[in-house]
């Protein structure tokens, strides 16, 4: 069952799962952050960087299962299926919002 995602949200998904790195950076403030792998990526330039590798190494596709609101932005957890072991896998994605725009994405399984 897929859910129906809007914004940037969506628009995140949208561009992660059609290989556009710098569209998934787009959906982010400039000075936002994801977290991943350990790993922090801070602004458009990094977060496009991160997108990049992820999407070149990784070669995933999500399909968001649920969302809920959280305090200041929303809780989406997707199936995803890639290049990575033990795909398909279901991971937890935290977005913070503010003004139309992701502020933080951090991603675990």
């Amino acid at each position: 069952m897929t859910v129906q995602l809007s914004g940037p949200i969506a628009a995140y998904f949208k561009a992660a799962d059609a290989a556009l790195p710098d569209d998934v950076a787009a959906a982010f403030a400039p000075d936002a952050e994801v977290r991943d792998e350990h790993q922090t990526h801070r602004g458009r330039v990094a977060i496009a960087a991160w997108a990049r590798d992820t999407i070149g190494r990784y070669r995933m596709k999500a399909d968001p299962l649920e969302s809920a609101v959280a305090d200041d932005g929303r809780i989406v957890t997707a199936r995803v299926t890639g290049d990575f072991p033990g795909s398909p896998l279901v991971f937890t994605y935290r977005f913070t919002l503010a003004d139309e725009a992701i502020t933080a994405l951090e991603i675990s399984l």
